[in-house]
């Protein structure tokens, strides 16, 4: 699976097209239009390309404006709103074919010291001995050959560089009522220094925030047995933020711990948190997508 990781890796390598303008790919796949983690992260390494080393990216937040087409390249055009004595600021727009498909803002800071504490890591079961999410959904889809199997295929990416190991995993073939609330295991399927140029904190960044966005819409679907696999259902990402708290590595076991306070007027609100295995919670992430439902 290290060739899902390196298409990763070479996916968030940008090509310098101009003065902060980057040009982005997105990799061959049955998915049908962009992954918005893909374009979420991609615009974190823009940003981070016009930033001085010291200063690490704490918080990102976006908009997805339209869907973003896989066989066009992404243009990212990063505006340099502030550089202060602690804070940086940039703003990023991607687009394609002169039109806006994402707009996010990022804020950077130098290290400092200050006041720490956080919320207890959930006592849960570990990752070893859990089934691998992707496999699981794989063998589901060729089970199935009716209509409901193309549609969950066509939203899922071919190759997987995130592994992702469920506590309680979610049947997708006949979905149940259950609480919004769901914990699984994520990390990169290779390691990282291995196989990058750089093996350094703002690309673990860029890492996690593409693996942000599996499972989280998700969640605000769990109290109402639908899932991706439903032909009737069109999902869509709205919008999603991500904060950053403290340094870890993209390749080993990152707890995310994911749930869902309301969802209303075809929008479903999420919310996750990223645990070490030694519990230290380096990252969270909130999302609102489009979960319509069609007759």
């Amino acid at each position: 699976m290290s060739d899902a990781l390196q298409q990763l890796l070479d996916t968030l390598t940008l090509e310098k097209i101009d003065e902060n303008i980057y040009r982005g790919q997105t990799p061959q796949s049955t998915f049908k239009r962009v992954f918005g983690g893909q374009v979420f992260a991609q615009a974190m390494r823009a940003a981070q390309n016009t930033v001085p080393d010291d200063r690490m990216v704490h918080s990102q937040h976006a908009y997805f404006l339209r869907p973003g087409d896989p066989f066009v390249p992404i243009v990212f055009q990063v505006d340099g709103i502030r550089d202060g004595g602690s804070f940086t600021t940039r703003r990023v727009v991607a687009s394609q074919r002169g039109k806006a498909i994402f707009n996010t803002e990022l804020s950077f800071q130098v290290r400092e010291q200050g006041l720490s504490h956080q919320v207890a890591m959930p006592d849960c079961m570990g990752p070893e001995g859990l089934g691998d999410d992707n496999e699981r959904w794989r063998k589901m889809i060729e089970a199935r050959s009716d209509k409901t199997a193309s549609t969950a295929a066509s939203r899922r990416q071919t190759l997987r560089p995130i592994e992702i190991r469920s506590v309680d995993p979610v049947d997708y073939t006949n979905p149940i009522n259950r609480k919004p609330e769901q914990q699984v295991w994520i990390k990169a399927r290779g390691s990282i220094a291995d196989m990058a140029e750089g093996d350094d904190q703002p690309l673990h960044h860029a890492i996690l925030a593409y693996a942000s966005d599996f499972n989280l819409m998700g969640t605000s679907m769990l109290p109402h047995a639908i899932s991706f696999m439903n032909p009737k259902l069109q999902p869509a990402s709205l919008d999603h933020c991500i904060w950053f708290h403290d340094s870890f590595r993209a390749d080993e076991w990152l707890l995310y711990v994911m749930d869902s306070p309301r969802s209303s007027h075809a929008r479903g609100l999420s919310r996750g948190t990223f645990f070490t295995q030694d519990g230290r919670l380096v990252a969270s992430t909130i999302q609102e997508g489009l979960i319509r439902m069609h007759d």
